[in-house]
């Protein structure tokens, strides 16, 4: 069996969906001065940007929701630093040209019986006219991809993270 570029293996094989999705990393902190401080250095003194970030804290530790720019590399500073962390996919969806985005997809959320576990919004603009998007995480990632793109909502995944920041 081949493996790699060669193998012929599509994206949707590969990572065993057919709807873009973003893997978002949880990085589990220390709740002490200083430490998202060290971890937002570990990115940009490698050259790996930050997409998105939200900070989830409680009195002893904190969580520390992270999109990056590049999935691999952004992988390899973690296991480099030796972060405990945690990986799940998120639903990037672009922002509807209309004056209720966050209506129209909460809308077409609730029309799929998807349950919106959490929301945040992307720290950079996606595509040749900067959109601004949204992460999503959801109870069931293919119905909800289904419902969004069903109702003309856009959707990136980890590519265009990528083709945006080069």
């Amino acid at each position: 069996m081949s493996i790699g570029d060669a193998a012929g293996i599509d994206f949707a094989t590969a990572r065993g969906r057919s709807w873009p999705s973003v893997r978002q990393f949880n990085v589990f902190l220390a709740n002490r001065m200083g430490a998202l401080l060290d971890l937002v250095r570990s990115f940009e003194s490698t050259q790996v940007p930050i997409v998105s970030l939200m900070v989830i804290e409680t009195s002893d530790c904190a969580i520390i929701r992270l999109v990056l720019g590049d999935y691999e590399r952004g992988y390899e500073v973690l296991m480099a630093a030796k972060y405990p962390f945690t990986e799940s996919d998120l639903l990037v969806v672009k922002l509807p040209d209309n004056n209720k985005p966050l209506l129209t997809i909460t809308k077409a959320l609730l029309s799929g019986e998807v349950d919106l576990n959490y929301i945040y919004p992307l720290m950079i603009g996606i595509g040749p006219m900067g959109n601004t998007a949204l992460a999503i995480h959801v109870n069931d990632a293919e119905v909800a991809a289904n419902v969004l793109q069903s109702r003309g909502l856009t959707l990136f995944g980890e590519d265009d993270l990528k083709d945006d920041l080069n």
